[in-house]
């Protein structure tokens, strides 16, 4: 192993102690080949399963590999509308498995997200069975306030150019605090702790993956 493969690695088994501490389920794993086998290794064949927006999950290969034959799968991708797209973002809170990544992460073991519409956090916070978050040791950060300045800087511009979104941090790389109608930083939510054991499941993953 690579040295920083080895500091991923030392670094994640102290996480996963304070994770379940803290009521997840985590595991690590090192490349997405190997979480992609473990998220569906998680998950019931014949299972409702959805997803929020991510790079991450993408980029591991793991919406590829959800075979229709074996899961029920509410893809927002395939809407039609705007309406449809909503229908599909409250179908979401009765899946079985929701799967989704997380902005940060912290090196105590919590989770920070910055959403827009709010849908992927609500969906963290309540309502689907089971919750699988995909993180690539890229967005581990020392404390809360660490995390939250990553997403800002280095998840958000990012993700409104994919977006075509027009923000500040948009047009310039920089976060200006905006209150702009393309805004998606609306919802900071920091998931300290699953007050339903084990519903959260969270695979640390020794690549950087996503924004």
């Amino acid at each position: 192993m690579t040295p920083l493969q080895t500091y991923y690695e030392t670094l994640a088994a102290s996480m996963i102690k304070k994770m379940e501490k803290r009521g997840f389920e985590a595991y690590y794993c090192p490349n997405s080949d190997a979480a992609v086998k473990k998220a569906l290794s998680l998950m019931d064949e014949g299972s409702t399963v959805t997803w929020g927006g991510s790079m991450t999950i993408m980029e591991t290969g793991l919406v590829a590999a959800l075979n229709p034959d074996c899961y029920h799968i509410i893809d927002r991708n395939l809407c039609a509308t705007p309406e449809e797209k909503r229908d599909c973002y409250r179908r979401a809170f009765f899946a079985d498995y929701y799967l989704m990544s997380a902005n940060a992460v912290t090196a105590e073991g919590e989770l920070v997200n910055v959403d827009g519409n709010g849908n992927r956090v609500a969906a963290l916070a309540y309502g689907p069975n089971h919750v699988i978050v995909l993180v690539g040791m890229n967005k581990v950060e020392p404390d809360v306030p660490a995390a939250i300045a990553r997403v800002h800087a280095k998840a958000a511009p990012p993700n409104a150019l994919r977006l075509n979104l027009k923000t500040p941090c948009a047009l310039t790389g920089t976060c200006t605090d905006c209150l702009s109608p393309d805004c998606i930083c609306s919802h900071t939510v920091v998931t300290r702790h699953s007050q339903e054991k084990g519903r959260i499941k969270v695979i640390l993953i020794g690549e950087k993956l996503g924004y």
